[in-house]
């Protein structure tokens, strides 16, 4: 695991960092070839977050632009404090090859086990009880994953916080 998605896990909510960092232990593990995961988000700030949510809207995202499309791609849906990640129990990842190059290729089997990379996690963190942006309806987020029972922001937002600044979930 890397020093990146190591901090990265430090920042989410306390009460899921242990069963995380198995989640990627055993994602790694099973991809014995080149990949290794790489969480890429946990914790958002809800100033990160609207800043996420004004891309395409009312900041240009250079990704999407064209002359029809001149704010290019909205990124999310979630104003601050309607993301799973705002409260620490949601990343995002990517896969990285030979230590060195990001990869979201769903359908990549980089240890040629006739199952793909990216599908070995995603077994893995839903064994866990985690849910897969790949299986909404609408706006699916491959590289998303949610904690099952902590994924209701409506829920959260009416929470108490801790001393620091995590919701209160015992």
């Amino acid at each position: 695991m890397d020093t990146t998605t190591q901090n990265r896990i430090a920042k989410l909510h306390p009460s899921v960092r242990e069963e995380v960092t198995k989640i990627i232990q055993e994602c790694d593990t099973a991809l014995t070839g080149r990949a290794k995961v790489r969480i890429t988000q946990g914790l958002r700030t809800f100033k990160e977050q609207e800043e996420l949510y004004a891309l395409g809207r009312t900041k240009v995202n250079p990704v999407g632009k064209t002359p029809k499309k001149p704010m290019g791609n909205k990124v999310t849906n979630a104003k601050a404090g309607q993301s799973i990640h705002n409260y620490g129990f949601a990343v995002d990842i990517c896969l990285i090859i030979d230590g060195k190059t990001a990869s979201w290729d769903t359908t990549k089997d980089w240890d040629n086990d006739q199952v793909a990379d990216w599908y070995e996690c995603v077994k893995i963190f839903a064994k866990h009880g985690w849910e897969w942006g790949g299986n909404w309806k609408t706006f699916k987020d491959l590289p998303h994953f949610d904690k099952r029972g902590f994924n209701s922001w409506r829920k959260l937002s009416k929470l108490k916080q801790d001393k620091d600044g995590y919701v209160n979930v015992v």
